[in-house]
């Protein structure tokens, strides 16, 4: 898209449409290639903006990514307000509920798991102290939203405990999602040694067994501590 024609957006209104519009591309880029591709360049010839210009509206690169990062798990927390409630069940039945929920919402939010991937390696090296700020703030409220959801599944477990499984759920997802999604080097390899892939698990059952055996296990601990 060429930049000819471009109007400064003045209004409070115009800019957040300009804002909302390099996010969108972002997004619909990240859909296409993984996060190490998504240049600056590439991103304004798309969005119809010099690079100058995006800038004016974002401090950098890695700061676009982690915006719409906190724009995913914000929609993913709202996604998990309907689909976790209350429910009556053996206590192992929703620790296999809260695991497959988790793993398998996670799953289909693809972008959402590629930024998580890059977030601490990445995405947190080229940015300022007040975007930092930001970031973490809106990260910290989405995942308190997300515990909320998680206590009414299983009432046993405070806020605190809800916290720990969730921080464990994404340093998971961070490793496991790029394993679960190689680069052509190791499908190629898989194909010439198929006993090598057949050690590979999806993202949803690596994923969803680290939750299932985080939560069990912190469950009998408060058990156990409730007992003495």
């Amino acid at each position: 898209m060429s930049t000819q024609g471009f109007k400064r957006a003045r209004t409070p209104a115009q800019r957040e449409h300009r804002r909302h519009s390099i996010l969108a591309t972002t997004a619909s880029m990240l859909e296409q290639m993984p996060v190490a591709e998504v240049s600056l360049n590439e991103l304004s010839r798309r969005v119809g903006l010099a690079k100058s210009n995006v800038l004016n509206y974002f401090e950098s690169r890695e700061a676009i990514l982690l915006e719409l990062l906190d724009t995913e798990m914000e929609a993913w927390a709202d996604e998990l307000d309907r689909e976790l409630v209350s429910v009556s069940a053996p206590q192992g039945q929703r620790v296999s509920l809260l695991s497959r929920t988790l793993a398998t919402s996670m799953d289909q939010r693809p972008v959402m798991c590629d930024l998580i991937a890059a977030q601490t390696a990445v995405l947190e090296r080229n940015i300022s102290t007040d975007a930092t700020l930001l970031h973490k703030r809106r990260i910290g409220a989405t995942v308190a939203r997300i515990g909320e959801s998680v206590q009414r599944l299983l009432p046993e477990l405070d806020s605190a405990d809800a916290y720990e499984i969730l921080s464990i759920t994404l340093l998971m997802a961070s490793a496991v999602w790029p394993q679960a999604h190689p680069t052509q080097a190791v499908l190629a390899a898989y194909e010439c040694a198929p006993e090598i892939a057949g050690t590979q698990r999806t993202f949803t059952d690596a994923l969803g067994t680290a939750i299932n055996l985080a939560t069990t296990g912190l469950l009998a601990q408060k058990a156990g501590w409730a007992s003495r």
